[in-house]
């Protein structure tokens, strides 16, 4: 019998196939205080969560039979991912479940927003008849933007169509085949901006869309656009989304969610042009029970020794091939959260080439974490190890595998090269022993960097005086230089500056060290 604990409130509608199968015993036991949960973890052979139980590494460490967490739900915030994975534990949520309840909310949200159906109603219980001050407009015929085109996205863009709308969307990974077959126009966040009657944003919370709809963006809106955020707060810069509204550049917003949860005296909820609701978009019955049914049947599979799809940290290997990829897994992905963050424009092709000793090895398990690596800096949780290669299928994104000989210089190395509809960009890494993953070239010229932390990448002019400058800028922003590494391929040409540094940089040294004469571009990297 395998034993399962549902440590936090999960539908038990939900669960019943798990609670039927006849060698799985079911112990629902919610609230249960961090002491006595991590008494009885040992005991058990999964644990099925929401957000409440805190799955920390000191709970896993008592967990001497545990082979699957389940979070019924997307992100898994409260799961130390790292710890289960050093166990062999494979963490699975739920990212399809809540996809239609979200949809739908925000469709619901942008009929109310249309029509001033909640200001209305507050109008009438207030005793007024007042028919003159809610004209609304109708959908059909006018233009929706959608600013991140994953599950929800495009379930979003099909009720618009319906309704008659024109949609435009923005999505990195966004094809044009795709965007034609879905029925939509591919176009800019900006264009969004300049053409769209309402706009409606559906991308994860990364350091990328932090307040990618801020002042700039409101700018170039038409006059009297409507906005909804029913992803994340923070997408949308709730400051500037404010003086948009006063100045009556937005002519009203629909919010489910906000920078601060629960907000506390925020000011757009006292506009009469705001409609709020308290974070909603997965909450209706049937989603609550989807995600329930999702990762039951996740961990029944795994138990049971069938294939999933929704593994947070990667799926279990055979212990002869984990030990001889181990070392490549995390330069895999850090090679595709690097090339993520420095490649410009839409996403169309990934290559990847494995050379040297790596060559030789099952490199399948690297590919599935470069391809991660690279889709979840735009797609966030909707990404896993699993589900990477069907999601780029999926995108229209061509990715081919290579192998070749040993390199002139490295007995093993991993190049990834993505292509854009605004060109090409490569980073390649190896395995210094005794010093780990490092990556050795980016676009091209030759590095040695340590893929940790912050860096600040500079495409630049070989040309003296460069290096100085952006110090100087980097100091008076109170940013300490840890590492430095220069690459050029000839005097007086382009070249490359890799700088660690000690924290992240702020938007406006940023744009200040792209003023640097010789400076051509500047990206800071997370990883």
């Amino acid at each position: 019998m395998f034993k399962i604990l549902v440590s936090d409130a999960i539908s038990e509608e939900g669960l019943k196939k798990l609670m039927d199968a006849p060698d799985v015993q079911v112990d629902i036991r919610p609230g249960l205080p961090p002491e006595e949960l991590k008494a009885l973890i040992g005991e058990y052979d999964a644990l099925l969560v929401r957000s409440q139980t805190k799955v920390t590494a000191d709970l896993l460490a008592g967990a001497r039979n545990l082979k699957a967490v389940g979070r019924a739900g997307v992100g898994v915030d409260n799961i130390d991912i790292e710890a289960a994975t050093r166990r062999g534990i494979i963490v699975v949520n739920a990212p399809d479940g809540n996809t239609i309840s979200t949809a739908e909310h925000t469709f619901a949200m942008l009929m109310a927003l249309a029509r001033n159906i909640p200001q209305a109603y507050a109008s009438i219980q207030s005793g007024k008849w007042d028919r003159k001050s809610f004209v609304g407009v109708e959908l059909r015929g006018k233009t929706l933007g959608i600013v991140g085109l994953g599950r929800i996205g495009t379930e979003v863009a099909k009720r618009a169509m319906a309704f008659g709308m024109t949609v435009l969307a923005y999505d990195p990974f966004l094809t044009r085949e795709r965007a034609d077959q879905l029925g939509v126009e591919s176009v800019s966040v900006d264009d969004i901006c300049r053409r769209a009657d309402f706009i409606t944003v559906h991308t994860p919370l990364t350091k990328e869309t932090r307040h990618m709809i801020s002042g700039p963006q409101f700018a170039l809106m038409k006059k009297g656009v409507r906005i909804l955020n029913c992803a994340r707060g923070g997408i949308i810069d709730e400051k500037a989304l404010l003086a948009a509204l006063e100045d009556g550049t937005v002519g009203g917003a629909a919010l489910d969610v906000f920078e601060e949860e629960p907000p506390k005296n925020n000011p757009l909820l006292a506009s009469n042009r705001v409609i709020a609701t308290p974070h909603l978009g997965a909450s209706t019955v049937e989603a609550q029970i989807n995600v329930a049914i999702d990762v039951g049947e996740e961990i029944l599979n795994i138990l049971h020794d069938r294939p999933f799809k929704n593994a947070v940290n990667l799926p279990s290997l055979p212990a002869e091939v984990m030990r001889a990829v181990q070392p490549y897994l995390t330069l895999g992905e850090k090679l595709g959260q690097l090339i993520s963050q420095i490649a410009v424009g839409r996403l169309s092709a990934i290559e990847v080439t494995y050379g040297g000793a790596v060559a030789e090895r099952e490199v399948a398990p690297v590919s599935r974490t470069i391809l991660k690596g690279i889709l979840s800096y735009h797609h966030g949780d909707e990404v896993n190890y699993v589900n990477a290669p069907f999601i780029a299928e999926t995108l229209g994104i061509k990715v081919t595998e290579t192998k070749t000989g040993r390199h002139k210089v490295f007995n093993d190395w991993i190049s990834v090269q993505l292509t854009t509809d605004e060109g090409t960009h490569s980073a390649a890494g190896t395995l210094f022993n005794g010093l780990g993953p490092r990556i050795v070239q980016i676009d091209g010229y030759s590095v040695d960097v340590a893929p940790q932390g912050t860096l600040l990448i500079t495409r630049h002019i070989d040309q003296p005086g460069i290096i100085g400058q952006v110090g100087s800028l980097l100091g008076a922003a109170g940013v300490n230089i840890a590492a430095m590494q220069v690459g050029r391929k000839e005097l007086g040409g382009q070249a490359v500056m890799v700088l660690a540094v000690d924290k992240p940089v702020d938007a406006e040294t940023l744009a200040n060290i792209g003023q640097v004469p010789g400076i051509l571009a500047v990206r800071d990297v997370s990883l």
